[in-house]
């Protein structure tokens, strides 16, 4: 049975490039073929600033959008996240997004494809394992940095990889398959 990994959107904003790019990374890591993948688009669960009456580590949700997060969050035994940088800090709806729900997210391996324009969001990245970790998440040292993004996009804004972007998401795969069973034996 193949682990099951969840490759996030993370930028919810009109005229966003995070569904070009997570698209291009979610059928790459399908036919890398260590995991079976679902796309997740943080727009479409739509959450509002954190308005649950009770702490997360609590999960007494009350709010049909965090069930719903809630679900989507733990039916995934790793995660991708496909983020921008913006102002060289994470999207505020993806910090959001991870502060909505606590225990979900423990115990599971993470990875970042990054893009941007010349530093390929690797700030907003340092940033966001600095998160992930306070939820017990464990950041891949590997990760996918994608500079000047726009000038990957054909007419139609469809991500175009290229070799050096293509071996760094096929070593991040392999490293985040390597942490995703012991992590999943630890959550058992």
């Amino acid at each position: 049975m193949a682990f099951k990994l969840h490759v996030i959107i993370c930028s919810t904003r009109p005229g966003r490039v995070g569904p070009s790019v997570a698209q291009w990374f979610e059928n790459f890591a399908a036919q890398h073929g260590k995991f079976e993948t679902t796309l997740v688009d943080l727009a479409e669960f739509n959450l509002p600033l954190y308005d649950e009456p009770v702490h997360p580590v609590m999960q007494k949700y009350e709010k049909d959008h965090t069930k719903k997060w809630s679900a989507s969050v733990a039916a995934a035994d790793a995660y991708v996240f496909v983020t921008p940088e913006y102002n060289y800090n994470p999207p505020p709806a993806f910090v959001n997004a991870l502060n909505y729900v606590y225990k979900e997210w423990n115990y599971k391996p993470c990875g970042f494809v990054s893009y941007g324009g010349v530093s390929g969001g690797l700030r907003a990245v340092q940033m966001e394992k600095q998160l992930v970790t306070t939820l017990k998440m464990m950041p891949m040292v590997e990760g996918v940095a994608i500079p000047m993004v726009a000038t990957l996009l054909d007419e139609n804004r469809k991500f175009k990889s290229n070799d050096l972007i293509d071996t760094s998401a096929r070593t991040m795969l392999d490293e985040l398959h390597r942490w995703t069973g012991p992590l999943k034996t630890m959550r058992a």
